[in-house]
């Protein structure tokens, strides 16, 4: 009698014990789901890309630059309907921003601008990786956006300067000083035969 009296007490225990881990659970899962709505309200509010043309020589390299229409496409649609939205259009931004480089028009081939677009890709890798953690920090995404538009600025403006640039007439003679300079027409030097050991 005894011994199925502790046993009844024992089970007791056990089934509240289990409810107590039960309740706990839909708690955590209630908070969890709470939290991931804050942080998708957040970047869905935070998600607002530069996209128009700050100057002509922008607007005309849409027409004339194919990679970067694209990523301006890219950014302008916004996703609305779930984290996960945003973590696909994550990484399609991040293949479309890596064309660049590839598909450079002659004019603007220059290192400065190469530079300005190597930025670009990083910041818009960092973007895909935060959005794509278990645990979004949301307010690192928000100002990774807002460095994302600086950096489109900023490759906009390199742009204005280096069609400024090309409207400048030449001196006369200064291309051929320039290619005089240029240390790639260097006439190359012959090699030495190695010496030979002395015995």
């Amino acid at each position: 009698m005894n011994r199925s009296f502790s046993c009844l007490i024992l089970l007791f225990f056990v089934l509240v014990s289990c409810q107590d881990h039960e309740k706990q659970r839909e708690a955590e899962k209630a908070r969890d789901l709470k939290k991931r709505e804050l942080v998708f309200e957040n970047i869905r509010k935070g998600w607002n890309f530069n996209t128009q043309p700050l100057n002509p020589t922008s607007q005309t390299m849409l027409s004339d630059w194919p990679a970067w229409r694209d990523l301006m496409r890219e950014l302008s649609q916004k996703p609305q309907s779930s984290i996960g939205a945003f973590q696909k259009k994550a990484r399609t931004l991040s293949t479309r921003v890596a064309d660049l480089n590839s598909e450079l028009p002659t004019k603007l081939d220059r290192p400065e601008m190469k530079s300005r677009i190597a930025v670009l890709i990083t910041k818009i890798n960092a973007l895909n990786l935060f959005v794509n953690l278990d645990e979004i920090p949301d307010q690192k995404v928000i100002s990774i956006i807002s460095d994302v538009n600086s950096e489109l600025t900023a490759i906009q403006m390199q742009m204005d300067e280096i069609e400024r640039r090309s409207r400048i007439p030449r001196e006369q003679g200064e291309s051929e000083m320039i290619r005089m300079l240029d240390t790639s027409r260097a006439v190359p030097t012959k090699q030495l035969k190695p010496l030979e050991p002395v015995e």
